[in-house]
């Protein structure tokens, strides 16, 4: 955790927060968290500063520690500066992918029905806000972010290309990402504007599904020859577009 962020509803009118669970454990045993010692604190949706910790205390049968702080946030953090649309991997492997995508700078992701998605994944309890927001809050204290992505579900992909893609990702430069460019032009560049990324399953998007996309606007991403591993390609190509950027 390289910044401990915190509820709105966390934070009292005097500007006093109190926490326990994994974020206090971490300031006594990870940061050695003391009375006066400064502290990375931020608002999840919100902005970013220092706090001054007020104390730092454990339940006397050695249980859960507690810590408060008083905290001021005045400072910007990072924004997301791209969305994902996201042929979903099984739950397992996209519970490791959740924090790190949050960490990567995601702002908005949606999971669709492609061909080869397994069906039973749509009745996974990751799919739950409650199972899925704390992976993103992982995230964003790991990069030292607030901005909490959203998650969607559209299991009908070809609906969502036709019907929903433009008016909730409007002027976006769009990327499919995809091991075989079969000669046609990779992707190019950013053009000022923000990024939507198409990551397929792992058996791979179908011939229909990616002339779709093109027909969408969405422009073949190869990072080479190789089939990857959703979180491996979905990691891989975000990083590589970033530096593309930059």
């Amino acid at each position: 955790m390289n910044r401990i962020l915190l509820e709105h509803d966390e934070i009292a009118a005097d500007g006093v927060a109190e926490f326990g669970g994994v974020r206090a454990w971490h300031v006594a045993n990870v940061l050695g968290g003391e009375r006066g010692m400064p502290l990375k604190t931020g608002e999840v949706d919100g902005l970013v500063g220092t706090g001054e910790i007020l104390e730092v205390r454990q339940d006397p049968d050695g249980g859960e520690y507690r810590v408060s702080v008083r905290v001021r946030h005045d400072e910007e953090p990072p924004k997301p500066w791209f969305d994902l649309v996201l042929a979903p991997p099984r739950p397992r492997v996209m519970k490791r992918l959740l924090p790190q995508l949050a960490a990567m700078g995601v702002g908005r992701i949606v999971l669709v029905g492609a061909k080869k998605v397994e069906k039973d994944f749509w009745g996974a309890t990751l799919l739950r806000e409650e199972n899925w927001r704390p992976l993103f809050v992982e995230g964003l204290m790991q990069c030292g972010a607030t901005a909490m992505p959203g998650l969607e579900t559209r299991r009908n992909f070809r609906r969502f290309l036709a019907e929903e893609l433009d008016g909730m990702f409007p002027d976006t430069d769009r990327a499919v990402a995809h091991p075989h460019t079969d000669g046609r032009a990779a992707y190019g560049g950013r053009d000022g504007r923000r990024l939507l990324l198409a990551i397929g399953p792992e058996g791979g998007w179908t011939d229909d599904e990616l002339a779709l996309m093109e027909e969408r606007g969405f422009r073949r991403y190869s990072l080479g020859r190789r089939i990857l591993r959703t979180d491996t390609a979905t990691i891989a190509a975000i990083a590589k577009l970033n530096m593309e950027e930059t």
